[in-house]
């Protein structure tokens, strides 16, 4: 166990963001919501999976809905306290532990507000060592761990309790109520004991966006290439440099679907790049050829200061950097790849691990 304070938060969101792929949303209103309810409330204690008890409730709170439409209707950090408290009423016990759901930006740090005011650990932990646009998609499922009971509150005071047969089901009857409340809500679901979550979660992974994060925002203090530095603690692949030439996307129930352009510079003179993406960026091709495909990670970089770009964030001109990561193991499996490979997302491309499409970089 260790305490996370306020500083910390400002690593974890920014690595968060890094695992978030485009997706799981601008951490900033997340960032300020953690912050706040650390320094009302004090630290919070940051615990290992095996530091649980195998009995132990542990349920993940998250947000729900289309990243963009976070630019104009907020959170109030109220809708998570209800989820939370939703949960506790219906399962008529009190919840151990929290985590986040995915290493998400808004994802990454939202946990940390509940777990303040709650005065509970949170488990050094996800489900998916990324994000990840359906609510299935989690290392989760592939246990066989239920989603439901799912709690469901909005910043207006809605509330709802679903129970759905099984886990695909939660994100059709959850995602269609979202869109109704404006877009966006606050989810509590996965509900599971110590011992599920030694199982099936993503380990270290908090700490992980926590050291990403590090190697952004402490390298010019080191006099190092903060670009350099994430490569290297995030052992990434360069897949491309170049300039936003073009961006077209669009709010697709509660999905941001889009195209992302790139025209290359330096040793990229000539080529292109395109991103495809659905919150999360799922497919790089340069010059028409895939590099990068889903469940890996793909992630945009700001050039000029080595920060993560969402994908509702991308603007004209940018100059960028594209890099390419491995996915947790427990992606690349056949069951893994049947959840959150391309197929689940229409593309009619194998996947192939990054490290083999890029082996001479």
């Amino acid at each position: 166990m260790r305490k996370i304070n306020s500083k910390d938060i400002d690593y974890i969101a920014m690595g968060s963001t890094v695992l978030g792929t485009g997706g799981g949303g601008d951490p900033y209103i997340g960032k300020l919501l953690a912050k706040e309810a650390i320094n009302t409330y004090g630290e919070v204690s940051l615990i290992q999976a095996d530091e649980l008890t195998d009995d132990a409730l542990v349920v993940p709170i998250a947000a729900f809905g289309a990243p963009m439409i976070l630019v104009e209707k907020l959170f109030s950090g109220q809708e998570f306290i209800k989820a939370f408290e939703m949960m506790e009423y219906y399962l008529g016990r009190k919840i151990d532990a929290i985590m986040p759901i995915e290493a998400g930006g808004l994802n990454g740090v939202i946990p940390f507000s509940i777990a303040a005011q709650k005065q509970i650990p949170l488990v050094d932990a996800d489900g998916m060592g990324r994000a990840f646009p359906r609510l299935e998609m989690t290392t989760f499922t592939l246990h066989n761990i239920p989603v439901s009971p799912i709690t469901q509150a909005d910043e207006k005071g809605n509330k709802n309790v679903y129970h759905t047969i099984d886990n695909t089901w939660g994100e059709t009857l959850v995602g269609a109520t979202t869109i109704q409340m404006g877009g966006s809500c606050a989810l509590g679901c996965y509900p599971m004991s110590g011992a599920q979550v030694k199982k099936a979660a993503v380990h270290g992974i908090v700490s992980y966006a926590q050291t990403l994060g590090e190697a952004i925002l402490n390298a010019k203090e080191l006099n190092r290439n903060p670009l350099d530095t994430l490569i290297e603690k995030a052992t990434a692949i360069k897949l491309f440099t170049g300039k936003i030439s073009n961006v077209a996307i669009k709010i697709d129930g509660r999905w941001n679907k889009g195209v992302c352009e790139i025209v290359g510079l330096d040793k990229f003179q000539g080529s292109k790049m395109e991103l495809d993406f659905q919150n999360e960026f799922l497919m790089a091709k340069k010059d028409g050829k895939p590099v990068a495909i889903t469940p890996d990670l793909i992630v945009l970089i700001d050039a000029e200061n080595a920060k993560p770009i969402t994908a509702e964030t991308i603007q004209y001109g940018t100059r960028v950097v594209v890099l390419g990561m491995q996915a947790n193991k427990q992606w690349r499996t056949p069951e893994g790849l049947e959840l959150g490979g391309p197929k689940k997302f229409g593309y009619q491309e194998q996947f192939i691990p990054i490290e083999e499409l890029n082996k001479k970089e």
